[in-house]
Order: structure tokens, then C-alpha cells, then sequence
């Protein structure tokens, strides 16, 4: 059994994290509309990870003979003023979820639930890498400007970045 506490974190995460995906679909919606395809498979691959991780969570709860629950979401926003806004609304988004997660370690180790302190370590280490990630993309969008060429390229490099990401993830988030 789940300190009520600790579950209210870890059901309200369960809905973030399907918000998360929803957001992360939505923005590949955009890239794609927008000529973007490389970054528009990058961002359906986010938004599949998502999902695997509100997966992870509803599995926890369960094993922990607890009822998850499954909330209303918001819908994410659907217009963005250039690629790069796409991307610093992504970073925003990560940190975000970081906090979140930090939050979850805290409560559960306040309430000295180590079970779940431990369960939230994954996902710690997941933030690190998303944060980084996305940061590094950020980075290449500072090199390359808003020039339609540099886009296009940034474009291939993101699609390739997301080739790696996906042989050297293997299952490690499902």
C-alpha cells in the first residue's frame, strides 16, 4: 500500500505523462505540416516514450495494490512560431517533468517509501539524458540560424540524431 501522498504524486504523474505524449504528438503534427520530417519522427518518437513511461507508472501503482487513475488532460498547443520555438517548448516541457520526478523522490523518500524512491531512479536518469538531448539540438539551432538551408540540414541532423537514440535504446524504455 501507497502513502496517500504518495500516490496523489505518482497518479497526477500518470497524467502528465499522457499529456506529455500529447504534446510531443502535437508537435510532430507541426513538424510534419511544416516541411520538417526528420524532426516530426523525432518528436513521434518522444511522444511514443511518453506513453511507455505513464505505462510505467500505472503498472507501479497496480503492483503496489493500488487503482491507478487516469484524469482529464489538456490539450497541448497547436501553433508554433518557428521550429526553434518547437524545441525551447520542448526543453520548458523536460524541465518540467524534472521537477515533477524530483518531487516524487522527495515525497516518497520524506515518507521513507523506498520502494518508490527506488522505482523514480529510472526516471531521474531519464531527465538528465531528455534535458541533454534536447539541449544539444538547441545548440545546433543556435549555429544554424533561421536560414531555410541551415533548417533544412538541422532537419537531417535531428532525423539522424533520432536514428541513434532509437539503436542505442533498445528496450531500455520499454
Amino acid at each position: 500500500m501507497l502513502n496517500k501522498k504518495v500516490l496523489d504524486v505518482l497518479n497526477s504523474q500518470i497524467n502528465f505523462e499522457f499529456f506529455s505524449s500529447n504534446i510531443y504528438l502535437q508537435m510532430s503534427s507541426w513538424c510534419d505540416y511544416n516541411g520538417y520530417p526528420g524532426c516530426s519522427a523525432f518528436f513521434r518518437r518522444q511522444a511514443q516514450e511518453e506513453l511507455v513511461h505513464m505505462n510505467k507508472f500505472f503498472d507501479y501503482i497496480a503492483e503496489k495494490d493500488e487503482c491507478p487513475l487516469v484524469g482529464a488532460i489538456d490539450a497541448p498547443a497547436t501553433e508554433y512560431k518557428s521550429l526553434l520555438e518547437v524545441f525551447e517548448k520542448s526543453l520548458e516541457h523536460e524541465k518540467e517533468v524534472t521537477s515533477r520526478i524530483n518531487n516524487i523522490a522527495a515525497v516518497s523518500f520524506e515518507d521513507k517509501d523506498f520502494s518508490t524512491f527506488n522505482f523514480v531512479q529510472f526516471f531521474i536518469t531519464e531527465q538528465i539524458e531528455e534535458e541533454a538531448n534536447f539541449r544539444k539540438i538547441l545548440d545546433k539551432f543556435r549555429l544554424a540560424g533561421e536560414d531555410k538551408r541551415g533548417l533544412f540540414f538541422l532537419d537531417r541532423e535531428v532525423e539522424q540524431f533520432n536514428t541513434q537514440l532509437l539503436s542505442t535504446a533498445g528496450t531500455a524504455t520499454a
